[in-house]
Parts: structure tokens; C-alpha cells; sequence
């Protein structure tokens, strides 16, 4: 790697030209991507260094654009790569643009607080070209409001201080006026200027938050901060701990998810049988051998879609893991030729009319929390459910059914119900079982992983990256 000038601010002054730090830099930025979850292979790291060969390493955003382009696979990894490329190549140091005024006429550092509130708001009016000025604003900023004690000689950097002070959205109706300039309220212009300012507001907060997380590591060490700063990708996101917004980002990949699992399943059940003798075929391909059939064919099966049978463990304990599996249920009943759903706790209801064409997944999920009768006590009792299933559904486990169960194997020290869950494991064409929970969890406890998974072949399934691999490895 050349030597070339080092982008300003990643190393607290221009003068440090070194390939060599450049290169710790890119050693770093590299195993922090890893450490955070996305997937960057040693050959990647090899071409994103050659691309800084090529770049004027003093623009930072061409060194931004150079390393998305080689490092970033997905459009949901690209808030986290931002992140950590903030951290590792700053655009300022403390002290660079600490006293810096925002303003030929306004020094941050000493001016009213209305003055300060009323430079911002001409920013956040402002359009695309004043993103450096913004920026370099809320730098300022988080040098006068960011700073909090934490002890004798020590400080530490919020941004919530600096969003209280300046209070951005609470200048929105003032800035609309002053575009509108008495036009009608209500229109596009309006709605325009509205999304404009809004977008402002979002930048000048990502300014903010980015200012601090760089302080912060500059004080404590780009590692430690960077291992907290960035949240896993979507697809490696725990099931257990996933949030409802992130449910709704989750939406999107289970349709694909779903198809995939339909495709290899019908592939599973076709594997290994060919079609019956086609006759016609045989004895016409005979006479070129004076009737002697050397060469046999046979009739193509017809394309086959699976039924399928779900038992999702609904508990409290899983309710995160829960939710998601009942979206992939919805997505799944587009692809059988029949889906039929059952959840359970303590005991087993069949849940398959919460997830009608066209129903609303939320309302569903809703819905069946009230009207679904799952629970007797309260307690999961993986046993109980196993034998209320195979007296009430039985009938449903055939041998053109893939039995699905989701659940962590935890069933209070009840009786787990071995025979029964065999039975129906023989009497299924499948069956599988995925887990939410780390293995190294499993039997710890009430967990009978162990004892549930030499019946039926147990997955850790514990992010969307581990179902995928689940259904790649079923062919």
C-alpha cells in the first residue's frame, strides 16, 4: 500500500503520512466490519486495499466509496459500515474543530443559546450544500452541551444534552412559515418543504450522535466503542431479542425464505423416485435396436407441492422467536398445497384460521393471543401439547406432511412425551425441529434438546443467516 496523505482527521493531523498507520487503519476497519456481523472474506480485504491505491486518500468520501464498494454486500449493511467508518476515519479530531465558529459572526462556544438556535435553524433550511456547515455545527455543539462529569478528571459525551438544548424539531412550524412566505398551507410546497426540513433535522442528529460516538472513542478506544455501536445485521438479529419494528424489517425476508423452503422440500420428496414407465417412449426407442428395449424411459412426476404441519411453541419465554415464526407461517401458506398451523403453551390449538389470504399478519398475531385456546396454566408443558395434538389432530400428519416444530425445548420438568412425538415422527414424510436458543443452552435446566432432538432432527435456528442455512443444507 503507497504512502500516500492519510484522510484528514483520521489521525489527529495532517502530517502523519505513514502507509504503515494507514495500513493498522485498514487492518482494523476490517476486523471491526467482522466483529460486527457483516460478512467481509480476507480476498474482499485484499481488494479493498488495492482500491486505496487508486483514490486520492485525502477525499474521505472517495475512501468511504471505496471501501461500500468492495466491503458492503447488502443495502441493510450499509448503516452499520457507516458507523464504524466514522469511528476509524473521523472526519475531525477533538480540538481541529472544537473552537471553530459555525459562523463568520457566531462563535459556538460563547453565543446565547436563541443565536445558536437561530443558526441551526438557517441550516436546517438550507438544501444539500450546507451538509459541511451542518455538520461542522453539530461538532460545535457537542463541544458545548455533549461534555457531562463522571468523576474527578474524568467526562463523559451524550448526545441526548445537545438534542434538549437546541430542541430541532420544535423549529419546524417557524421554518415552514418563513418558506412558505404566505402561501397555502396544505399543498405540495408544503409537503416539500416539510420533508426537506425533516430530512435536515435526521442529518443534524446523525451528526450529533456520530461526533459523540467519535469522542467517546478517542477517550476510551475505537475497539470498545465499536463493538457497542453497531447493532447486528438484520439477518443475524437474535430471534429472542428482536424488537416489533425490527419484526416489520423481518417482513421482507421471510417471503424469499419461504419459497426456498417449499422448493427444497418438494425437492426432498421427489428425490430418489422416478416417475412410472413410459411405454410409448420405450417401444419406439426399441426399434432401432430390432425390438429390443436397451433403454428404458419414464414418465416425469408432475411437480408436487408438500403439505405441511406447524407447531409453534407461543410461550412468553419465545415470544420474539413466536412472532417471527407465525410471519413465516403466514408466508409459507402461498407455497404448500396445504398449511395447517397449531400453537401451543401448556396445551394445542389449531391456529391456521388466524392466517386467512389476505389477513393483516399484526391483526392476526393479535387476534390469536385472545381467541386461541393455548394455555391452561400458564407454564409451557412441551409434553402435554404433544399428546393433546396427536389425540385432537392427529389426522393431520400424514405421509405427504414435513412437520415443522419451533419452539426451545423447555417444558418445566413436565414429562416430555417421548413415544408420542415419535409416533408422529414416523407417521410424518419430515420432520424437523428448530431451536431459538444457543446449543451450548440446550439440556441446561428444564431443556430436554437432547432427548426431543434424537426423535426429531434439532436446528439451532436462533437469526434469519441460520434459517437460511437450515434450508440450504435440506437438499
Amino acid at each position: 500500500m503507497s504512502g500516500r496523505a492519510v484522510p484528514a482527521g483520521t489521525t489527529g493531523g495532517p502530517a502523519e503520512t505513514s502507509g504503515a498507520h494507514l495500513l493498522d487503519r485498514h487492518v482494523g476497519f476490517v476486523h471491526a466490519l467482522r466483529e460486527a456481523g457483516l460478512p467481509v472474506s480476507l480476498a474482499e480485504g485484499l481488494d479493498a486495499a488495492r482500491a486505496l491505491e487508486v483514490i486520492d486518500l485525502a477525499e474521505r468520501e472517495s475512501l468511504r466509496a471505496a471501501y461500500a464498494a468492495t466491503l458492503v454486500k447488502r443495502p441493510s449493511h450499509r448503516p452499520g459500515f457507516d458507523t464504524l467508518f466514522d469511528l476509524w476515519f473521523p472526519a475531525s479530531t477533538t480540538g481541529r474543530y472544537g473552537s471553530r465558529p459555525a459562523a463568520e459572526d457566531l462563535d459556538p462556544q460563547t453565543a446565547a443559546l436563541p443565536e445558536l438556535r437561530d443558526r441551526l435553524a438557517e441550516l436546517l433550511a438550507g438544501t444539500g450544500d450546507a451538509a459541511g456547515e451542518l455538520n461542522a455545527f453539530a461538532r460545535a455543539m457537542v463541544e458545548r452541551f455533549g461534555r457531562q462529569p463522571a468523576g474527578p478528571g474524568r467526562q463523559n459525551w451524550f448526545s441526548f444534552p445537545v438534542m434538549r438544548a437546541l430542541s430541532p424539531e420544535t423549529l419546524m412550524a417557524r421554518l415552514l412559515a418563513e418558506v412558505l412566505a404566505g402561501r397555502e398551507r396544505g399543498g405540495l410546497a408544503e409537503k416539500v418543504a416539510r420533508e426537506r426540513i425533516t430530512r435536515n433535522i435526521e442529518r443534524f442528529g446523525e451528526a450529533v450522535s456520530t461526533d459523540v460516538r467519535r469522542r467517546i472513542a478517542e477517550e476510551s478506544g475505537i475497539e470498545k466503542i465499536a463493538r457497542s455501536a453497531v447493532r447486528p445485521p438484520l439477518e443475524q438479529l437474535d430471534f429472542l431479542r428482536i424488537t416489533r419494528a425490527d419484526l416489520a424489517r423481518l417482513r421482507r425476508e421471510v417471503h424469499p425464505l419461504a419459497r426456498r423452503l417449499a422448493a427444497r422440500l418438494t425437492v426432498k420428496h421427489r428425490l430418489g423416485h422416478r416417475g412410472r414407465l413410459d411405454f410409448r417412449r420405450t417401444v419406439r426407442a426399441s426399434l432401432s435396436t430390432g425390438g429390443v428395449p436397451l433403454s428404458t424411459f419414464n414418465k416425469p412426476r408432475r411437480p408436487h407441492k408438500p403439505e405441511l404441519v406447524v407447531l409453534c411453541d407461543t410461550s412468553d419465554s419465545v415470544a420474539s422467536f413466536a412472532h417471527f415464526t407465525l410471519l413465516l407461517t403466514y408466508a409459507l401458506r402461498e407455497q404448500f398445497t396445504k398449511v395447517r398451523a397449531f400453537g401451543f403453551v401448556d396445551t394445542v390449538d389449531e391456529i391456521t384460521r388466524f392466517f386467512v389470504p389476505g389477513a393483516d399478519v399484526a391483526e392476526a398475531m393479535t387476534r390469536l393471543t385472545k381467541e386461541a385456546d393455548m394455555v391452561r396454566f400458564g407454564r409451557t408443558n412441551y409434553g402435554h401439547a404433544f399428546e393433546r395434538f396427536a389425540e385432537r389432530y392427529g389426522d393431520a400428519v400424514g405421509p405427504k406432511t414435513s412437520l415443522l416444530i419451533l419452539g426451545d425445548a423447555r417444558s418445566n420438568y413436565q414429562p416430555p412425551a417421548l413415544e408420542t412425538l415419535k409416533r408422529l415422527s414416523r407417521e410424518a414424510r419430515h420432520s424437523y425441529w428448530l431451536n431459538p436458543e444457543p446449543v451450548n443452552q440446550w439440556d441446561s435446566g428444564d431443556s430436554v434438546a437432547t432427548a426431543y432432538g434424537s426423535v426429531v432432527p434439532m436446528y439451532e435456528c436462533r437469526n434469519v443467516a441460520q434459517l437460511a442455512a437450515f434450508i440450504e443444507d435440506l437438499a
